[in-house]
C-alpha cells in the first residue's frame, strides 16, 4: 500500500491510498464517511493512522479495496497537491551509512575547499581519505529540524548564505511502533513504511561550521531543507531494503546511479542501536544517509538556480523538487 498526505481540490489536507496503475489517490476519510456515516479518528492525518497501529492499517486497506475506480472520493494525482507524507515528523534522525559516500564526499569537500580558497584543486584520487572505524562498528547520525520538511514538487529555498548547494539522495522509514531496547530480530516490526528523502545541504556553510565539531548546523538547517515523499510505501511491498536501484537526475540528466546495497548498517541494526536505553516514538523518521554516488560532492556536478532534481528509488517512486536561490538581504 502507498499512503500519501495531499491537498484535495477543495483545499482540504487529507490522507489517501495511492493507486499507481490508475494514477489516482483515494481520500480515506471521505470513503470512511460514505461507508459508515461518520469520520474515523484514525484517518485525521498520517500520524493518527500510525498511532492506530495494525488496526489503522487494516482499516485503510479495507477502504482501499472497497473503493475501486474513479468516484467522488478518488482523485487523479495530477489534480491534487502532494505534501510530505508526514508534514511534521515527531523526530528526524539522519545517518551516515554508505562506505562509498564516506570515501568520496570528504574528497569532494577537499576539492571544494581548494576552490573556495583559490588553491589548486586536487584530483579526487590524490586526496587521502581515512574512514574512522566507528562508522563500521555502529550507526552514526545527527538530529535534524523536523519543522523544515516539504514534499513532492515543493520549491526548495537555496539559502542566500550559500553558493555551493547540494542534494543528497536517500531513503528512509517511519517508526510505526514505539519501544525501547528493541532487538535486531524484532526491529522490522517497528517500521511503518518507507519513503524517499532528499537532504539538501549548503556545503560551503557546512564545511566551515563543522570545524567546530558540533555537527552540520546551518549547513543542513534551513527552511525546506528536508524533502520527503512522494508517499509512504508499506513494508510488505519492499522485500529487501538493501537491494533497490537508485537514480538521481537534474533537469532530466542522470547525475548518479547507485544501489542501497552500499549501506553498511541495515535499518534493523539502526533501530536496535538507537533504541538502546532510549524510547523510540511512533512517527519518528530515520534517513538512510546518502546512498553512494548520490550527491554533488561525489559527482562534482553542482546545481544552479531553478534546477529540477529528481530522486528515484526502485519500488518507492520519484521525489521531485526545484531549487530556487534566495537573494541576500
Amino acid at each position: 500500500m502507498k499512503l500519501a498526505t495531499f491537498v484535495n481540490p477543495r483545499n482540504e489536507t487529507v490522507i489517501g491510498a495511492v493507486d499507481i496503475a490508475t494514477q489516482t489517490v483515494l481520500d480515506l476519510q471521505a470513503a470512511h464517511q460514505d461507508q459508515h456515516s461518520t469520520k474515523s479518528p484514525f484517518l485525521t492525518d498520517m500520524l493518527a493512522l500510525m498511532d492506530a497501529g495494525d488496526t489503522g492499517l487494516a482499516l485503510a486497506r479495507g477502504l482501499e479495496s472497497s473503493n475501486a475506480g474513479l468516484g467522488t472520493n478518488r482523485y487523479k494525482l495530477k489534480d491534487i497537491k502532494l505534501l510530505s507524507p508526514v508534514p511534521v515528523p515527531r523526530q528526524i534522525r539522519d545517518f551516515n551509512n554508505a562506505e562509498g559516500h564516506m570515501r568520496n564526499a570528504p574528497a569532494g569537500m577537499a576539492m571544494l575547499n581548494a576552490k573556495l580558497k583559490g588553491l589548486p584543486v586536487p584530483k579526487r584520487s590524490d586526496v587521502e581519505v581515512v574512514i574512522p572505524d566507528v562508522n563500521f562498528s555502529q550507526p552514526i547520525f545527527y538530529i535534524s529540524n523536523r519543522f523544515n520538511v516539504v514534499g513532492q514538487d515543493a520549491q526548495i529555498e537555496w539559502p542566500a548564505y550559500s553558493e555551493w548547494f547540494d542534494y543528497e539522495g536517500e531513503f528512509g522509514f517511519f517508526i510505526g511502533k514505539g519501544g525501547k531496547n528493541i532487538s535486531k530480530d524484532q526491529a522490522h516490526s517497528h517500521i511503518f513504511g518507507y519513503t524517499i528523502f532528499n537532504d539538501f545541504s549548503a556545503r560551503d556553510k557546512q564545511m566551515r561550521e563543522m570545524e567546530g565539531r558540533m555537527g552540520p548546523t546551518k549547513g543542513k538547517s534551513f527552511d525546506t531543507g528536508n524533502a520527503i515523499g512522494p508517499w509512504i510505501v508499506t513494508t510488505d511491498e519492499i522485500k529487501d531494503t538493501r537491494a533497490l536501484s537508485v537514480e538521481v537526475r537534474v533537469n532530466g540528466e542522470v547525475w548518479g546511479k547507485s544501489s542501497t546495497s552500499t549501506m553498511i548498517h541495515s535499518f534493523e541494526e539502526i533501530i536496535a542501536y538507537i533504541s538502546d536505553s532510549e524510547t523510540l516514538h511512533v512517527g519518528e523518521f530515520f534517513g538512510s544517509g546518502t546512498i553512494a554516488g548520490c550527491c554533488s560532492l561525489e559527482c562534482d556536478k553542482w546545481m544552479k538556480d531553478k534546477d529540477v532534481i529528481e530522486v528515484e528509488f526502485e519500488g518507492l517512486g520519484v521525489l521531485r523538487n526545484q531549487v530556487l536561490k534566495q537573494s541576500k538581504k
